[in-house]
């Protein structure tokens, strides 16, 4: 195919899957979390409208005042994933960005779960690799180097610490993109070392 029309077929592609708002790839989640207000693992605890409630599980980056945080997500044309994303009891690690100002139109009193979202709450943008999914203490996601727009990129699930310490920035680029290909079988025998040590088997 030539290039010119693989390239117009992408753009395409892309503009089908975000057809409700405009945005660029800003990259994976080692790319973007630096710019966020808010780093964290947490879990999804109540969902209304177009926001969900996180309950902060480890503060990877920034502080917060009050917990469940409320994070808002896509209505009309913002470039925010869908809240079906995020079902109750699902965890998460998210870079978030905290809402400072009011925008206008951007909150209906008659319906008041629908909306932009309130100042000093936070958004999650959907124009790069913002959200990780955590199962225990593993994380799976567009995390480094990833294709475009690809949420769940074949790798190998990533502990926690390492993204945690790569945001503190104790862990480089290189290391973080090793850990997503790690042998299978080191990993497995590296989580039942961890078992081990915690006490889990006899």
């Amino acid at each position: 195919m030539p290039r010119p029309l693989l390239i117009a077929l992408l753009c395409l592609l892309a503009s089908t899957a975000h057809s409700d708002c405009e945005c660029l790839w800003q990259g994976s989640f080692s790319e973007v979390q630096a710019s966020t207000s808010l780093v964290l693992s947490g879990t999804v605890v109540e969902g209304k409208g177009n926001s969900i409630d996180l309950s902060v599980d480890r503060l990877l980056r920034g502080s917060v005042n009050i917990e469940p945080i409320r994070i808002w997500l896509h209505t009309a044309d913002y470039c925010r994933p869908e809240p079906e994303l995020f079902p109750i009891g699902s965890q998460w690690v998210m870079a978030l960005q905290q809402i400072t100002e009011n925008v206008p139109g951007g909150f209906n009193p008659g319906t008041p779960n629908i909306s932009y979202g309130r100042i000093g709450d936070y958004s999650l943008s959907s124009c790069g690799g913002y959200w990780l999914s955590q199962s225990g203490d593993v994380v799976t996601g567009n995390l480094i180097q990833a294709p475009r727009w690809v949420r769940e990129p074949k790798m190998t699930p990533v502990l926690l610490d390492v993204v945690a310490g790569y945001v503190a920035g104790s862990v480089d680029a290189a290391a973080l993109l090793q850990a997503t290909r790690e042998d299978p079988a080191v990993r497995e025998l590296m989580l039942d070392t961890r078992a081990f040590l915690r006490g889990d088997e006899q």
